[in-house]
């Protein structure tokens, strides 16, 4: 018997020793491509044209950035734009998508399966088909250069509004939206107070890949700002593949890397919140 327990237990150990090193691997995995990103933005042309992968920083950052700098590449310009698009999409996007599925899960009225199979329905269109129309209809009332044709249509996002009912359905029980009808709580008084405080894990999960995806964005703003002083940083780094600066690989690794600086403090802001999230959004209802 203590034979058996003792190799139960060496087991154990071993397997969660080999779950570790997958770990450990897989996270070294995914960081690589960062760390020689931030490595190539201190090194020169002429070393990334001779070893392409490198773990040791170089002395050219001050160089590259002035460089980069000298033309036309404005960080903070950019920055500032990708930041107010950014933060627009995801409060529009995190939001409306709670409040729908806030409406879906909380309320029973005849056509809310029917609702709810049609938003599923969107989900399955390409981005592409539905961006020809919108870039017509954008020039014809002539808003190109606006900001908000970036920002209102991420108030409807069918992902969203799928990702938040499936979390909602366990997380907020009804009778706990029912009590608050029966003190008196209006609708959007009980959504604002007591619902979206239960929803913070799922939110803050939602705001990361929001946030990213709206950040990395290039298509869509490629097609509405014409003006270089509205332009995102997307937008600033791929004009880096233009023929100035086609063998300045160091600005281009150093424009990467400002671009992707702003995700990397967000998700570690909001890291702890994605676990939680995810675990309860996956849960059927």
């Amino acid at each position: 018997m203590a034979d058996q327990i003792k190799t139960n237990t060496v087991s154990k150990a071993v397997y969660k020793t080999i779950i570790f090193l997958i770990c450990i691997f897989l996270a070294i995995l995914s960081l690589f491509p960062f760390v020689v990103m931030i490595v190539n933005s201190t090194r020169s042309t002429y070393q990334i044209q001779q070893q392409a992968v490198s773990l040791l920083p170089s002395t050219y950052f001050l160089n590259n950035l002035k460089i980069l700098l000298g033309k036309s590449f404005n960080p903070l310009v950019g920055f500032r734009n990708s930041l107010i698009i950014s933060v627009g999409t995801t409060a529009c996007s995190l939001y409306f998508s709670t409040l729908t599925a806030y409406a879906i899960v909380m309320y029973d009225w005849k056509l809310k399966n029917a609702f709810f199979s049609f938003i599923m329905a969107i989900m399955m269109i390409p981005a592409q088909i539905t961006i020809i129309g919108f870039v017509q209809m954008v020039y014809k009332i002539h808003m190109t250069n606006n900001f908000l044709m970036l920002i209102l249509p991420a108030i409807a996002a069918p992902s969203l509004v799928f990702f938040m009912r499936q979390y909602m359905k366990p997380a907020i029980p009804p009778s706990l939206i029912e009590s608050a009808r029966i003190d008196g709580s209006n609708e959007f008084y009980t959504f604002n107070v007591i619902a979206l405080p239960i929803m913070k894990p799922a939110i803050a999960t939602q705001a990361i890949f929001c946030f990213v995806t709206s950040w990395n964005d290039l298509f869509r703003p490629l097609t509405i700002l014409t003006r270089q002083e509205n332009y995102t940083l997307p937008i600033m780094v791929s004009l880096l593949k233009g023929d100035i600066y086609k063998t300045e690989y160091g600005c281009v690794y150093l424009g990467l890397t400002l671009t992707a600086l702003p995700l990397i403090i967000v998700y570690l802001l909001l890291s702890k919140y994605i676990v939680a999230g995810v675990a309860m959004g996956s849960v059927k209802g």
